[in-house]
């Protein structure tokens, strides 16, 4: 089949546009008309390095890529608008396949309320997925950035972490399952492969008066470091109070790891992270209840300074640092 009658077959499978788009999929260019403020986020994955197609179906990897381009918005407290995918397909993905992933695109779409308007569709060596994301917000106000949190701050956490690691670890040695329960090593391979963005939770902690926030995607420490930076403020993290994903301790004594090591430098929980006013947590936690997505849980404070601190039980420091795609192995 040629390129031009399967983004035919695609198109047509696409869901009637929103009431913001007013040209969508099939011109040069989508045209929108959003009214209020819009903010706007690029993510990528890359088969080998963000995924394995070996190890996740199609659908799985659709929904994922889409997934973790929301989490961008989550983490400005926007709602989800529009998307634009571009899909780098290789020689091997068949018409079947490019549905496959289109099904679990849609599904995220559905789940999301987000508009697919758009995007792409390429020849690559290997499976790539670019997801340009459009959020909304009635002003530029209502948007949460990383730079604006305080000394004084409460930062609290969606969620729980490690359970991405802990699935990696899974997925790496399938021997560590006998480490936990059938459904609890499910439940954390699911945490790697198939995220879910916290929206609901990024638009409850921005109304209750979060300062800062931002997605963790790169570990705990290392996306608070950006926080950190970006607010000009020293971050102070209670190791004791992290909210571990169940059964990440026993996978990591399985697998010969430190699971605190795991759940503040492991990545892809894509939980939240936000800075809020100290007198803003019984409205903030209020919110996430009828939010109903996470709990919330505060591990810690903001500081004058610079850097993240772990601070362990016994007084000691955890020395962490995130993910980074260009470090030396």
């Amino acid at each position: 089949m040629g390129e031009f009658e399967l983004l035919a077959k695609l198109r047509e499978r696409l869901p009637a546009a929103g009431p913001r788009i007013a040209l969508g999929s099939g011109d040069d260019a989508a045209v929108t008309v959003p009214g209020g403020a819009t903010a706007t986020s690029v993510d990528a994955i890359v088969e080998g390095v963000h995924f394995r197609r070996d190890e996740a179906a199609l659908a799985t990897i659709g929904r994922k890529a889409l997934a973790t381009a929301l989490s961008d918005l989550a983490a400005m407290g926007a709602e989800a608008g529009e998307a634009y995918v571009v899909l780098g397909a290789p020689s091997d993905l068949d018409e079947d396949g490019f549905h496959a992933l289109l099904d679990g695109i849609l599904e995220r779409a559905r789940a999301t309320g987000t508009a697919i308007a758009g995007g792409d569709l390429t020849r690559a060596p290997v499976l790539t997925l670019a997801v340009t994301v459009v959020g909304h917000a009635p002003a530029p106000s209502a948007f949460v950035s990383r730079g604006d949190a305080v000394a004084g701050d409460l930062l609290v956490l969606t969620g729980e972490i490690g359970g991405a690691a802990a699935g990696r670890l899974l997925l790496d040695d399938p021997s560590l399952a006998a480490a936990v329960s059938e459904d609890t090593a499910a439940r954390l391979r699911a945490r790697q492969l198939d995220p879910s963005p916290r929206l609901r939770s990024g638009r409850a902690l921005a109304r209750a008066g979060a300062r800062a926030m931002i997605d963790l995607s790169d570990g705990l420490v290392g996306d608070a470091a950006h926080l950190a930076g970006a607010s000009g403020v020293g971050l102070e993290i209670d190791a004791g109070s992290l909210p571990l994903a169940k059964g990440l301790v026993e996978v990591a004594a399985a697998a010969g790891r430190d699971p605190l090591q795991l759940a503040v430098a492991g990545g892809e929980d894509y939980e939240l992270l936000a800075a809020l006013p100290a007198d803003a947590l019984g409205e903030a936690s209020l919110r996430m209840g009828e939010a109903a997505e996470a709990t919330l849980t505060p591990i810690g404070r903001v500081a004058a300074g610079a850097g993240v601190e772990v601070r362990l039980p016994g007084g000691g420091r955890l020395e962490a640092v995130g993910y980074d795609h260009f470090a030396e192995p």
